[in-house]
């Protein structure tokens, strides 16, 4: 071997080294499995082939074909080739199938690409009649695996103007399909964890009261880009005295240990509140004497309120604040403030200090808005910019149904959020909505 050979032999092992390395970064730079694996296909081509499939089974073991690239892009057909494939045969005859079930890499020459009409079933046909329609000559057929499992197969092709694919291509194609799998499966398994832990996040949220003619509503979000349960939570439940609570909070952190603490909080709560019924100051003392006694390293947040309808119909909240933001008044004309009364520090920082409360009358039709910093909070920018962008959204719905006005204010005010977000909304009725006394209630009272 003379040193131009030897120079084409370390060049080509070169090349192949750089196409395994820009496939694990494509892989590995995003937890979309379908946006990754079309990144890899366009990075082989044209070095390794002329076009490039990756198909992928979904949950119930269909297969979706959900990239195919050719270094023509011309030759594809407008809206690509992708989409759902017919389903893997029980007795599998043709490449695709074969490579499905975890057979493979599966080397193809034109003698093993007969014509579609000669397809041994219905994935076969439509793998055939791909080959047909980009003029492949010469094909690899390689599933994708990852702990033992199958998640889909990988095909590249080449025509009859360029050199065929050999056996010597095998262990390449192999590596590549062995790191699209470790990316695939990646993405999988956030999918999978991100879900339990939306599901365990909503399992502790409660159900609202919804007696009488206040209206209540809330919201959860779970972050857009973590798996983690964080401490974002709300509670409204009826006081023995017939007060209607709304309660939200969070807990320091964004694990499994913030979800507990802020199950346990919530319950503590519940039953301080329903036993004393005192004003929100001194059931949030309460609670945080409880909560350094039990959590001593762990901060919170809480806003504690209760709404009462007195004898003339009028409602009022009653509040205190342990470090959260403020609740946001909306009336029915579109006027807007934040209730900034009852403030005092997070729990967790000295239960020892008297906590005060405020008590404020709400307008008829008027909208009481609780929330989590996730709603208002964007990274770089002031938090008084996300307030008044709250305000301007808010002002806007007043006098939406209350379910579209939570609906409106998530979807306005949370693009591409990086925390939890929870909303608590209460909507005072019109006078006309308060049931009358008869005479002998008045008596009774």
């Amino acid at each position: 071997m003379d040193d131009f050979e030897v120079d084409q032999v370390v060049q080509r092992a070169l090349d192949r080294l750089t196409l395994l390395a820009e496939t694990t970064t494509a892989m590995t730079s995003t937890l979309d499995s379908y946006a990754a694996v079309g990144r890899v296909c366009r990075i082989l081509l044209p070095q390794l082939a002329d076009w490039c499939a990756v198909d992928l089974l979904d949950d119930d073991g269909r297969p979706r074909r959900v990239s195919v690239v050719h270094r023509d892009p011309r030759i594809l057909p407008v809206g690509g080739l992708t989409g759902l494939l017919p389903a893997v045969p029980e007795n599998p005859v043709g490449p695709l199938s074969r490579a499905l079930i975890g057979a493979g890499p599966l080397l193809l020459t034109a003698a093993d690409i007969p014509s579609p009409d000669q397809a041994a079933d219905p994935l076969h046909a439509h793998q055939l009649e791909v080959f047909d329609q980009l003029g492949t000559q010469t094909a690899v057929v390689a599933p994708v695996r990852a702990r033992r499992q199958v998640l889909g197969a990988l095909t590249i092709g080449r025509s009859a103007d360029r050199a065929p694919l050999t056996e010597d291509d095998l262990a390449m194609v192999e590596d590549l399909t062995h790191r699209i799998a470790l990316g695939v499966d990646n993405a999988r398994l956030h999918r999978e964890t991100q879900h339990i832990a939306e599901r365990l996040q909503r399992s502790l949220l409660p159900t609202l009261p919804q007696t009488g003619p206040l209206r209540l509503a809330a919201r959860y979000a779970p972050a857009a880009t973590t798996a983690e349960v964080g401490g974002d939570w709300y509670d409204s439940f009826l006081l023995p005295n017939g007060s209607t609570t709304m309660i939200i909070g969070d807990v320091t952190g964004h694990d499994l240990r913030a979800a507990i603490t802020m199950s346990q909080l919530r319950n503590m709560l519940r039953g301080i509140g329903c036993d004393r019924q005192e004003p929100p100051g001194q059931i949030l003392r309460r609670l945080d004497l409880a909560h350094q006694s039990l959590y001593p390293h762990a901060t919170a947040t809480c806003l504690y309120t209760f709404l009462d309808e007195d004898d003339g119909g009028d409602w009022t909240i009653t509040y205190s604040s342990a470090g959260h933001l403020p609740p946001l008044l909306v009336t029915h004309e579109g006027d807007t403030r934040y209730l900034e009364g009852g403030r005092g520090l997070l729990l967790g920082v000295d239960p020892t200090r008297p906590r005060r409360h405020a008590t404020e009358t709400l307008p008829a039709r008027s909208t009481v808005l609780m929330y989590t910093d996730g709603l208002i909070e964007r990274r770089g920018e002031d938090l008084t910019h996300g307030m008044t962008r709250l305000r301007q959204h808010a002002a806007a719905l007043a006098r939406e149904e209350l379910d579209m006005f939570c609906d409106e204010i998530l979807a306005g005010m949370t693009t591409d959020h990086t925390d939890d977000i929870a909303l608590l909304v209460a909507r005072t009725p019109t006078r006309s909505q308060r049931p009358r006394r008869t005479h002998d209630q008045e008596e009774v009272r």
